[in-house]
């Protein structure tokens, strides 16, 4: 992992429990949603702090790419690992066992469409955030590190 740094655990204690529960585990336990649906364990190096931190999040994938989506539930405001994907795009994602390297892109226009499709098709409940907010919720597409 080219992330260094000390970790700091969320401020949330079901996001720190369930990162915890999943890395604990090797991936094989963790939140599902009520469908069934994945999660991924998205790890980021604060923006303003310098640490390590870890997010939960929807497991959207397509082709052996992943995305993820600012949503924090329709709020007005962005979740705070946008901030930090913005100031350093290098990140680890976690899917199951399998951890990997991985840089992040803020997606726009065409490309941002079709994968917001995907992530609805995935995640239902995200088309309800987006009607939430007057902002547009932002997308990150993850594309593995060399």
């Amino acid at each position: 992992m080219p992330l260094q740094g000390e970790y700091e655990p969320s401020p949330v204690a079901f996001v720190r429990d369930q990162v915890e529960l999943i890395e604990s585990s090797g991936g094989l336990e963790g939140i599902t949603d009520p469908e069934g649906r994945g999660v991924i364990v998205l790890t980021t190096l604060g923006a303003k702090s310098g640490k390590i931190r870890k997010s939960p999040l929807m497991r959207v994938e397509h082709e052996g790419a992943y995305v993820v989506v600012a949503s924090q539930g329709g709020s007005r405001k962005n979740p705070v690992w946008y901030f930090n994907l913005q100031a350093n795009p290098l990140v680890e994602l976690q899917d199951g066992p399998e951890r990997h390297d991985y840089v992040a892109r803020e997606l726009a226009g065409v490309e941002r469409n079709e994968w917001w499709e995907r992530a609805v098709a995935t995640f239902p409940p995200y088309s309800d955030y987006q009607k939430r907010t007057e902002r547009v919720i932002p997308v990150f597409i993850l594309e593995r590190a060399h």
